[in-house]
C-alpha cells in the first residue's frame, strides 16, 4: 500500500489547530491573551472556507469558544504549545483512505525552553479523532519542515532534518529514504538553512515553510529580502539561485516566484525579524495570508491573487504569531479530502 501527501492546494476535509495554553512561549497573561486573539483570527478566517477543529487543553474550552465563536469544533486534549503544523500528524492518502504520519516531536530539536510531553502525543490524538490509522516514523521531524508539490517533490532543510538536536546520527540518504517512504515522494530538494530570525530563542532552526513553498507543480514561491542590511538578503539570493537550478521529481525546471519580504527589518527588541508571506495557508477556495501592517502586504496579496485566481486572498495580522516563533502555516494543518 503506497501513501502520498497531497499538495496543500488539493481539497481539504478540514483544518486542525491547537489553542494556546500557558507555556514558555507565552510567558504572561497579556502575551497569552494576545496569542489567543491572533489564533482565533486565523481560525475564523479559515472557517470561512472549510471546517475547523481546534484542540484545547482541558478547562480551556469555554474561553476558546468566547473568542472563536460558533461553528468551530473543539476537542479537549492535554497540550504544551499551539503549533499544530509541527505537533499534529501529516495526513497522507492511498487514493481511497487517509492515514496519519506520526513523526517524533522533541521540541524543535530538544530546545531548553521547550516542553513536549503532551505535544508529542497530539498526532495520535488527532488521528484517533479523525478516525484514521497511524503510520509511526522514527524520524524527528515537524510539519513545518517539509513542503510537497503532490507529484513527488519535497523541500527539506539541512539544519532541521540533519540538525544536531534532531537526527544527527542519520545520513542524508537515510533521511530521504524515510521521508519518501512516508510522503510518497521521490526527490528531495535541500536548502542549507532557514531565515536568520528562525535561529532565535523560539526559532525552529530553519523550517522551510517560511522560506519556500510550492504554488503548483513546477512553481515554487521563495522569500525575497530586498534590503542588503538584513542577513536574509544574501540568504534569499542563495535560495533563489539554488531553486532556479533545480528540476522537480517529474523533470520540470522549477519556475521561481520571488515574494518580497515586508519592509520592516527588526522587532521592538532590535532583533532581525523573519516576517514572511511564504508562511501562508491554502484552504478550500481561499488563501489565508500573513499580514504585518506593512506596505508589502498588498504587494504580496497581488502576487497570490495572480497565482490563485480562483481563491479569495484573506490577510490576517500575523505579527503576534511570529513573535511566538511561527506564522499562519505553522498553526494550521490540513486534513485532505478523500
Amino acid at each position: 500500500m503506497t501513501y502520498r501527501m497531497p499538495a496543500e492546494w488539493t481539497p481539504h476535509e478540514r483544518t486542525w489547530m491547537a489553542w494556546p495554553s500557558p507555556n514558555p512561549t507565552f510567558t504572561n497573561p497579556e502575551e497569552l491573551a494576545e496569542a489567543r486573539a491572533a489564533w482565533a483570527s486565523v481560525a475564523r478566517a479559515v472557517r470561512r472556507f472549510e471546517p475547523v477543529t481546534v484542540v484545547v487543553a482541558p478547562g480551556d474550552a469555554e474561553s476558546a469558544r468566547a473568542l472563536l465563536g460558533e461553528g468551530i469544533e473543539l476537542v479537549e486534549r492535554e497540550l504544551d504549545d499551539a503549533w499544530m503544523r509541527d505537533i499534529g500528524p501529516t495526513f497522507v492518502t492511498d487514493g481511497e483512505r487517509l492515514a496519519a504520519v506520526d513523526w517524533v516531536f522533541n521540541g524543535w530539536g530538544a530546545q531548553d525552553w521547550a516542553r513536549w510531553e503532551h505535544d508529542s502525543t497530539i498526532a495520535r490524538h488527532v488521528a484517533d479523532v479523525a478516525g484514521v490509522p497511524v503510520l509511526p516514523s522514527p524520524l524527528i521531524n515537524e510539519g513545518g519542515a517539509i513542503h510537497v508539490d503532490g507529484e513527488g517533490t519535497v523541500l527539506l532543510t539541512d539544519t532541521v532534518q540533519l540538525g544536531p538536536g534532531r537526527n544527527a546520527d542519520w545520513t542524508r540518504l537515510e533521511v530521504e529514504a524515510e521521508i519518501h517512504a512516508k510522503l510518497g515522494t521521490s526527490k528531495a530538494i535541500w536548502l542549507p538553512h532557514g531565515l536568520a530570525g528562525d535561529y532565535g530563542q523560539y526559532g525552529t532552526q530553519g523550517h522551510v515553510d517560511i522560506v519556500a513553498a510550492f504554488a503548483r507543480p513546477g512553481t515554487v514561491l521563495v522569500h525575497s529580502q530586498r534590503d542588503p542590511a538584513h542577513p536574509d538578503y544574501e540568504r534569499s539570493r542563495l535560495y533563489v539561485n539554488l531553486l532556479r537550478g533545480q528540476t522537480d521529481a517529474q523533470g520540470r525546471p522549477l519556475e521561481v516566484v520571488e515574494v518580497p519580504a515586508p519592509t520592516v527589518l527588526k522587532d521592538e527588541e532590535g532583533d532581525w525579524v523573519d516576517y514572511s508571506y511564504i508562511n501562508h495557508y491554502l484552504c478550500n477556495g481561499g488563501v489565508v495570508l500573513c499580514a504585518f501592517d506593512d506596505p508589502n502586504d498588498e504587494v504580496a496579496a497581488e502576487i497570490f491573487r495572480g497565482l490563485f485566481p480562483d481563491r479569495e486572498v484573506v490577510l490576517v495580522d500575523a505579527r503576534t504569531i511570529f513573535a511566538g516563533g511561527g506564522g499562519i502555516h505553522c498553526i494550521t494543518q490540513q486534513q485532505p479530502a478523500v
